[in-house]
Parts: C-alpha cells; sequence; structure tokens
C-alpha cells in the first residue's frame, strides 16, 4: 500500500463556487421571454376563435364557415346583395319594399327588435334559428333536435324545396297550424315556412348548408338561391354587439359570487407573491467577501486535533501522524511517493542500523489505547524522524538498501 493510497486531504476542501450572477440574470430573462411568448399565443388563438365566430355565414368571408359563394350565385342570378352590419340600416332597407331579410337569431337583439325586424320585410329568412326565434314566429312551433345525417327529399309543394332537390337536415322544428314543412328528418322537418298575407316567413338550420364548405353539396346552393332569391334585393344582416338593446345584461360571475371572495383571492395573490420572495433565490449573497478563502495550516491542524480529542479517536489521529511521518521519510529517503509503507519501514530500519520489528512498530503495526499511548507514539515518530535526518546528512552513513542497489 502506498501513501498516496493510504493519505487523505489535510485541509477542507473549498465550496464551489455560486453560479454567476450574468447566468441567473439570463434565467430570469429567459422564462420572461418564456411568458411574453406564451401570452401571445394565447392571444393569438383567442382571437382566432372570435374571428370564426364572426365569419359563421358572413357574406364577405370566404372561410369555410362563410357565406360568400352563395352571395356570389345570387349576384350572378342577378339579385343584389346588401350587406347591412346596422340595425338601423337593416331596418330601413327592409322597409323600402321588394326585399328579404336574411336574419339570424341573434343573441344581440331582443323579442321586440327581432320581431321589428322580421316584420318589416317582404320575405324573411331565418338562417340561424334559436328556439326564441321559431317560438315568436310560428306560434306552437319548438326545436325538435336534429334531422338524419342522410340526404333527406323535400317532400313538400313548396316549390324552391321541390326544385332544390334533397338535403342533409340540421336542427329539425315541430309545427302546428297553417305551416309549409319540408325534409321531414328525425322528430320534425328541417325547413318551415308560412304565409302572412303576401309575406312569406321562412325558418332553416343553414349553419352549414349555406356556408361555402358545404354548399356545393346535394341542393343546398340551389336551396340558397331559391329561398333568398325570389325577390330582387336581400338584405343580409350581420348583427354586431353595437346593435344591442338589451338593458338588463345577464348577471356576470362577480355579481353572482359571495362579497367575500374577491377580497379572499385577493390575499391569497398577495400571500402567494410574499412566499415567493421569501422562499425564492436571492441575487447575490448578503454579505461581500473574497473567494476562496485562504485558511492558515495551523487553524487546521488544530481544529482536526480538537475533532479527535472530543471523539477521542487515538487510532485515525495516530494514523494521521503516520501518515504524515512516511512521507516526510520518502521524501528524506528520495524513495518517491510511489513508494508503499513497508518499503519505507524497510529502508528506514536499514538507514537507522535498527531492527526492523521495531520500525514497523512504530511505523505501521503499534496501535495506540489512550491518549497516554497516542503522545509516546508522537514521540517516537519524532525521535526517528530526527535519526532519519541526521543519519542521512552524516557524512559517515550507511546507504539504504535501495540506494545501494541503484546502479
Amino acid at each position: 500500500m502506498s501513501i498516496a493510497d493510504i493519505a487523505r486531504p489535510l485541509s477542507p476542501s473549498s465550496a464551489e463556487p455560486s453560479p454567476p450572477r450574468r447566468r441567473r440574470v439570463g434565467g430570469w430573462i429567459a422564462i420572461t421571454i418564456v411568458l411574453v411568448v406564451v401570452g401571445l399565443l394565447g392571444a393569438a388563438l383567442s382571437g382566432v376563435a372570435q374571428w370564426d365566430r364572426r365569419d359563421t355565414l358572413d357574406p364577405d368571408s370566404a372561410g369555410p364557415d362563410g357565406g360568400r359563394a352563395l352571395a356570389h350565385l345570387l349576384s350572378d342570378r342577378g339579385v343584389t346583395v346588401s350587406v347591412v352590419r346596422d340595425r338601423a340600416a337593416a331596418l330601413a332597407a327592409a322597409r323600402a319594399g321588394g326585399a328579404t331579410l336574411l336574419l339570424p337569431d341573434s343573441p344581440y337583439l331582443s323579442d321586440a327588435v327581432f320581431a321589428e325586424l322580421a316584420d318589416a320585410a317582404d320575405a324573411v329568412v331565418v338562417a340561424q334559428p334559436q328556439s326564441r326565434g321559431v317560438r315568436l314566429l310560428f306560434p306552437g312551433a319548438r326545436v325538435a333536435g336534429y334531422g338524419d345525417a342522410t340526404p333527406v327529399a323535400p317532400a313538400c309543394s313548396l316549390p324552391a324545396a321541390r326544385r332544390s332537390g334533397a338535403i342533409v337536415a340540421g336542427a329539425v322544428f315541430t309545427s302546428r297550424g297553417d305551416v309549409t314543412s319540408c325534409y321531414a328528418s328525425g322528430d320534425g322537418a328541417a325547413l318551415l315556412q308560412r304565409r302572412d298575407g303576401d309575406r312569406r316567413i321562412t325558418v332553416i338550420d343553414a349553419s352549414e348548408l349555406f356556408t361555402n364548405a358545404h354548399l356545393a353539396e346535394h341542393g343546398n346552393a340551389a336551396l340558397g338561391v331559391n329561398l333568398l332569391g325570389g325577390l330582387r334585393t336581400v338584405v343580409w344582416y350581420v348583427p354586431t354587439a353595437a346593435d344591442s338593446d338589451r338593458t338588463g345584461a345577464a348577471p356576470s360571475i362577480g355579481d353572482l359570487t359571495p362579497g367575500w371572495v374577491s377580497p379572499a383571492i385577493a390575499l391569497l395573490l398577495i400571500a402567494g407573491l410574499v412566499a415567493g420572495l421569501w422562499r425564492g433565490r436571492r441575487f447575490g449573497p448578503l454579505v461581500s467577501e473574497t473567494l476562496p478563502v485562504t485558511v492558515r495550516a495551523a487553524e487546521t491542524t488544530e481544529g482536526r486535533a480538537r475533532l479527535y480529542a472530543r471523539s477521542r479517536d487515538a487510532v485515525h489521529a495516530a494514523d494521521r501522524l503516520r501518515v504524515g511521518a512516511l512521507r516526510r521519510l520518502a521524501r528524506l529517503l528520495a524513495l518517491g511517493p510511489a513508494a508503499s509503507a513497508d518499503e519505507i519501514s524497510d529502508a528506514v530500519a536499514d538507514r537507522v542500523a535498527t531492527p526492523r520489528a521495531v520500525i514497523r512498530d512504530i511505523l505501521i503495526d503499534g496501535v495506540p489505547r489512550s491518549d497516554r499511548e497516542l503522545v509516546a507514539l508522537s514521540d517516537r515518530l519524532r525521535d526517528l524522524e530526527a535519526a532519519v535526518r541526521a543519519a542521512v546528512r552524516s557524512p559517515g552513513a550507511v546507504p539504504a538498501e535501495s540506494e545501494r542497489n541503484r546502479p
């Protein structure tokens, strides 16, 4: 066993340096960039969703849910398509006469305004009906679910439907009274039409039938042109939030929650922020100091000695003393760092002309059991080093066996 194998570090290892401030600042910058990118993506996705909802049956939209294709078909047949995005303008255009009003059942409109718009036009087609619109325009009628996913023939006397052919029904409705029902599917019919004097009122779920993506399927295009192209003008009304006339808005989440919820949420947010600041990493040391710290060898030796004395570990202390002595003796005898403890012990015995068993007991085999024996071992090691040093420096010294074998 060599000295290098039995030696241990004699000074405490220095602490690893803390990461540079630049790296920490770069990490916060990266986190900020990620949060900004996520926020921008969320805003973009939200905008896309709102754009999709706005484009449903919008005559100016070329998207899958838009209605531009149907508007172009009507224009190609000489029908004037007037796109109106204002409630007052839609009402004035409908009252001008000779126009078919394409009226969505929009939640922006109250029952009174919806009925007023429907009564103003010579012909009304409700292309996105809800239960409210069906109830107001067709007394006794109601929404009866959705039709089958297979094309159905009109099976009615309505000329516009008979010329169009089969369609795949969306929402279906039940009716009462003098109402023409076409495209029977499921529990109702996909198209209802009644006459009020010279006026024609039609309800059909065109959310897919009249859109750009499905207009070319089955008889959808023919039905759209036949229902909307009977008069010289089509007033295509696209309502917006500005058209709302509702005075009593629906209660918000804040109105429905108890009064203590908002302060509790604010308190939790403040507590989370304080906890993050408390437990988060600091941006620098509390006390500025120069690293690494240099500790004097005497202080390290004294500290270790106190630890050994407190633990009463005489054997461990003896090993430390022997490691130091073996290293110094090998250096005195020019044996090199690869020499084993046995080789050093034999060389010392040859140099000082002492039995090898005695030297081995001092350097390797002797085990102190008490502090008194440890002090005695320390004295013997000191005396042995002094004897070797004197023998090496003496002019008539006998060379060690390792030196005698050198060429």
